[in-house]
């Protein structure tokens, strides 16, 4: 790397590469290993009844200090991108049979529902290694494994980030929240020859232009059909809908990396992506559960439950046919 003298625009310090390097670098990798150490949380039966595993990779709630102070944003704009307690609202899964696990950072800080490395040049000044993903539409978009806005486009940083620091981030965080997600489905194939991922997310009540119509109650994203059995898509569609809720399928969200990398039902892993629109359960200004929470909590708890019966019979049915 080429050694150079940085000025911050809007600072008054003229540091030293070298020096700077060193201590952001060593804060990025305390700041992980005191504040966000282990990097996810895992709720488990006592014993697996069902071939289920739930994820909740944007519900992380802890912002390290080192990271509000990377940040240009207040505390509460930076959560417009987190998952507000839907590892809650789905955490029944775990009473009922199935484990589920869930990030503790943020996904202002580190996306996990995006390949490891697309990795956005606007947040760098320095050069990117090849095998760095900078063109997918969702790092031009601003939302890459290392997101420079928040979901409604507002930047986070103060100052380009090193790259030193985005390494540690994907190191420390999001390789073990996947070689976690990865042996809990691989435990459940084994177990009991085939596993189904449910990915959970929360979407906002309507995009950000005022006349835009509101969004539906519940998406699920199967990618087309290529991530999981049609049948299961179908069921967790009429099942939701019989509760009273509007469904609609892959659009706007089709299911994001999660989905479509784990969802390869050709070798036994199912995926499908849930999104709960937000409006239900939680008052999106000033980020608070409303009293709508409980009622949509119990009603997920119900169809949980009987997933657990139902679909479970249907796959084995189909496998015993085959």
């Amino acid at each position: 790397m080429v050694r150079r003298v940085v000025r911050w625009i809007g600072g008054h310090t003229v540091h030293s590469p070298e020096r700077h390097h060193f201590l952001t670098a060593s804060r990025e990798r305390t700041s992980i290993d005191s504040e966000l150490t282990p990097a996810f949380r895992m709720l488990r039966p006592l014993e697996q009844t069902a071939p289920f595993v739930l994820c909740s990779p944007h519900s992380g709630d802890h912002y390290t200090a080192h990271f509000l102070e990377q940040s240009q944003l207040d505390p509460l704009t930076l959560r417009k991108s987190e998952d507000y307690c839907v590892d809650d609202l789905f955490a029944a899964a775990a009473e009922l049979g199935a484990p589920l696990i869930a990030a503790r950072f943020p996904r202002a800080y580190l996306d996990a529902n995006r390949e490891p490395y697309e990795l956005d040049p606007e947040l760098f000044d320095e050069i990117l290694p090849d095998f760095a993903n900078t063109q997918s539409a969702r790092v031009i978009g601003g939302l890459g494994t290392i997101a420079r806005i928040v979901a409604d486009g507002e930047e986070i940083y103060r100052r380009p980030l090193l790259l030193e620091d985005a390494l540690t981030r994907i190191e420390r965080l999001y390789v073990p929240f996947h070689e976690a997600l990865q042996g809990l489905l691989e435990e459940t194939r084994q177990r009991f020859g085939y596993a189904i991922l449910i990915d959970c997310h929360s979407m906002p009540s309507s995009i950000a232009s005022q006349s835009s119509p509101a969004r539906p109650q519940f998406v699920l994203g199967d990618r087309f059909g290529h991530a999981c059995d049609l049948r299961l898509t179908r069921y967790l569609r009429d099942a939701i809908g019989a509760k009273g809720y509007d469904v609609q399928l892959n659009r706007p969200y089709a299911g994001g990396f999660i989905t479509e990398h784990y969802g390869k039902p050709q070798r036994g892993i199912h995926a499908i992506q849930v999104e709960v629109n937000r409006g239900l359960y939680m008052d999106e200004k000033a980020i608070r559960l409303t009293s709508g929470f409980d009622t949509l909590r119990g009603h997920l708890e119900d169809i949980i439950a009987a997933a657990f019966t139902d679909v479970q019979v249907m796959f084995e049915r189909r496998l015993a046919a085959e």
